[in-house]
């Protein structure tokens, strides 16, 4: 593995509550390598969102530094923290958010030009490329109407990782699959993030997925218990 893609030092937030403050993050330091898959675990209320809203930027930190690819994002402007999001972040989301009016092909290529990837063969070859990766190499024209919950969240994955970003974040992506689907949604990032060299952080509370990942960071009332790259 190389260089960080996320480097998280003493993290805190805190947000105010009727009679003072409540802290959800409490002093969370973790290195997240490239091309490593990591899984995110906790129960409801441990944080989980928390971080993975700061991470991604959308929140800012009440205390701490957060570095993507080398960047303290607290030094960025709201339009670079945009930029930073569509070009070296992809997401998937528990809930599938493919545009039903389009097929699978479709809907990969509509990721890439929300990246800013022109129109092209090269583009063109990229969707393929990542409908294969995924398993689904035979089911380009497929509408989502007519695939599986399970094939339907495929798409959402080759989708993230079409532009090729530095980094993935996965929110709970496989609470709507049956086990043997989120097993072999597990099993897929861990291909991706050796074979595309993308980071992968993914939460989950199924304790069935965690040996697919290179490392976990556990997450207990708002403080990391698993004590891994936490001094």
């Amino acid at each position: 593995m190389g260089k960080n893609v996320i480097e998280v030092e003493n993290i805190s937030r805190a947000f105010p509550v009727p009679g003072g403050e409540f802290w959800a993050l409490k002093k969370i330091n973790a290195e997240i390598p490239e091309g490593s898959f990591v899984i995110l675990k906790g129960r409801s209320g441990s944080g989980k969102t928390t971080l993975l809203n700061l991470i991604c930027t959308l929140d800012k930190p009440t205390e701490g530094i957060i570095r993507i690819d080398g960047e303290d994002v607290a030094k960025l402007s709201d339009h670079e923290k945009e930029d930073m999001r569509r070009k070296k972040m992809g997401f998937v989301f528990q809930s599938v958010s493919l545009i039903p009016s389009l097929n699978a092909f479709q809907n990969v290529e509509f990721s890439m030009r929300m990246a800013g990837i022109k129109p092209g063969k090269e583009r063109d070859k990229r969707v393929e490329e990542c409908l294969k990766l995924v398993g689904l190499g035979n089911r380009l024209t497929h509408m989502p109407a007519e695939m599986s919950g399970g094939e339907q969240q495929r798409v959402a994955i080759a989708g993230a990782l079409a532009h090729k970003p530095k980094l993935i974040l996965a929110d709970e992506p496989t609470a709507e699959l049956d086990s043997a689907m989120a097993a072999r949604v597990a099993q897929l990032f861990a291909e991706m993030s050796k074979k595309e060299g993308i980071s992968i952080l993914m939460t989950t509370h199924d304790v069935g997925l965690m040996g697919a990942a290179d490392f976990l960071i556990e997450l207990e009332n708002g403080e990391r218990i698993d004590g891994r790259n936490n001094d």
